[in-house]
C-alpha cells in the first residue's frame, strides 16, 4: 500500500514554512494521541503517520531529500540516509516535538526547560463556601465572618514537613522533576516519580506533628466583605485561603459562592425591584395615594390615578437594588392589585345596588365592555 503524501499527512502546502509545520503537527498529534483516544486503533495509526511526516518535514536536509525523491529517499538506504527509524532515534526529532505536545496536554513536563515538580505540584487544593444573605445585606453589603474546616501550614516544621523545619532534599530519582521519562520502542513514556510521588523532593526525616506532610487539619475563621449589589449566584474568590499546599507549596484559594434568601415582599430582578401592592377599591376608583416601603427601608408615597387597575405599575426610578462597583440604583416597579372588597354591611350592598342601577357600563367599566364585545364578535363568526 502506497504511503500517503507527508504534506497531505499534515494538511498543509508543499511551499509550507516551519512555523506552519510545526503549527500543523501539533494541533494534529493533540487530536489523535493515544491517551485520547484510548483502544481506538484507527487514532493511534494517524498518530504514527503525523509523527512520521512531522520527523521528515521538520527536518530542512530531510526535507530537502523527500521535496526530491519523494519515499524513496529513506527506503533502502536511499538519499537520505539510513531509513525512517534513525529519525526516531535518542535525538531531538520526534523526541523534542513528542514532549512540547505531551506538555500541553498533561502540563508539567520532565524535559529541559520545563517545570519541575517540587513546590508547584503540591499546591493546596481550592475550597468552596456557600453563603446565604438577606436581600436587606444584598443592597448595603455586609460583613460576616465564617467558619471554615481546611487544612493549614504546620507550625512546627513551617510546612516544610521535615523535622526541624529543614528544606526537603531533591530527589535523587528524578532530579527534582518530579516525572520520570523512559523509552518504550515508538513511545517515549512519563509517569509520576515512585520516589518522591511527583513531589521533587524526599524527606529524610519527617516531622512528627504532620508526618512529614507539611498540613494539619484545623477551622479557621475568616472575615468576608459582601460588596453592596451581589447578585445570586456571584461568586467571590479569596486567594490563598484554600487547603495549604504540601510540603510548603502554595496555598488554594477560597471561593464563596452567594445565594439571595427569597423576600417576603419584594421581587428581584438584576438591579430591579417588583413590589405587589393590594389597593382599596374606592381608592383605585375614585383616586388616592398609598404609602409602600422601599428596599433601602424607608417609605415612597404613589399618587393613584383614579380608574386605576388591576395589574398597572407604577415605576419608581432609583428606588431598586444598588449596582455592584456602582452608586447608581435600579428602579422599584409597584404593581396595583385592586382589592374586591367582602364581608360588606347591609348599607354597603344597597350602596353597590344603587350604583349598578345607575348603569353607565361603558363609561364605568371599559375593559369589561371591550372582552364582552369580543366574546360577542366570536359567537357571531362561528354562526357563519
Amino acid at each position: 500500500m502506497a504511503k500517503q503524501d507527508y504534506y497531505q499527512t499534515l494538511g498543509i502546502e508543499k511551499g509550507a514554512s516551519a512555523s506552519d509545520i510545526k503549527a500543523a503537527y501539533r494541533k494534529l498529534a493533540m487530536q489523535y494521541h493515544p491517551d485520547r483516544n484510548p483502544g481506538d486503533t484507527a487514532a493511534e495509526q494517524k498518530f504514527k503517520e503525523i509523527n512520521e511526516a512531522n520527523d521528515i518535514l521538520s527536518d530542512e536536509q530531510k526535507r530537502a531529500a523527500y521535496d526530491r525523491y519523494g519515499h524513496a529517499a529513506f527506503e533502502n538506504g536511499g538519499p537520505g540516509g539510513g531509513g525512517f527509524e534513525q529519525g526516531f532515534g535518542g535525538g531531538a526529532g520526534f523526541g523534542s516535538g513528542f514532549a512540547d505536545i505531551f506538555d500541553e496536554m498533561f502540563g508539567d513536563f520532565g524535559a529541559a526547560g520545563g517545570r519541575r515538580g517540587g513546590r508547584n505540584s503540591g499546591r493546596g487544593a481550592d475550597l468552596r463556601y456557600n453563603m446565604e444573605i438577606s436581600l436587606a445585606e444584598a443592597f448595603n453589603g455586609a460583613k460576616s465572618n465564617i467558619r471554615v474546616p481546611t487544612s493549614v501550614q504546620c507550625e512546627a516544621c513551617n510546612g516544610m514537613g521535615s523535622a526541624g523545619g529543614k528544606a526537603p532534599d531533591t530527589c535523587p530519582s528524578c532530579q527534582g522533576y518530579g516525572k520520570i521519562r523512559a523509552q518504550q520502542g515508538f513511545f517515549t513514556i512519563e509517569r509520576t516519580c515512585p520516589t518522591c510521588r511527583g513531589t521533587g523532593q524526599v524527606i529524610k526525616e519527617a516531622c512528627t506533628s504532620c508526618n512529614g506532610s507539611g498540613r494539619k487539619q484545623k477551622e479557621r475563621t475568616l472575615s468576608v466583605n459582601i460588596p453592596a449589589g451581589v447578585e445570586d449566584g456571584t461568586r467571590i474568590r479569596l486567594a490563598g485561603e484554600g487547603e495549604a499546599g504540601l510540603r510548603g507549596a502554595p496555598a488554594g484559594d477560597l471561593y464563596i459562592f452567594i445565594s439571595v434568601a427569597p423576600h417576603h415582599i419584594f421581587h428581584r430582578d438584576g438591579a430591579n425591584i417588583y413590589c405587589k401592592v393590594p389597593i382599596p377599591i374606592t381608592a383605585a376608583t375614585l383616586g388616592g395615594h398609598i404609602e409602600v416601603p422601599t428596599v433601602d427601608g424607608g417609605r415612597a408615597r404613589i399618587n393613584i390615578p383614579s380608574g386605576t387597575q388591576s395589574g398597572h405599575q407604577f415605576r419608581l426610578r432609583g428606588k431598586g437594588m444598588s449596582i455592584l462597583r456602582s452608586r447608581e440604583r435600579g428602579d422599584m416597579f409597584v404593581q396595583a392589585s385592586v382589592e374586591t372588597p367582602v364581608n360588606l354591611t347591609k348599607k354597603q350592598k344597597e350602596l353597590l345596588k344603587e350604583f349598578e342601577k345607575a348603569g353607565g357600563k361603558v363609561q364605568n367599566s371599559p375593559e369589561s365592555e371591550g372582552f364582552f364585545t369580543k366574546v360577542k364578535e366570536l359567537w357571531e363568526d362561528l354562526k357563519e
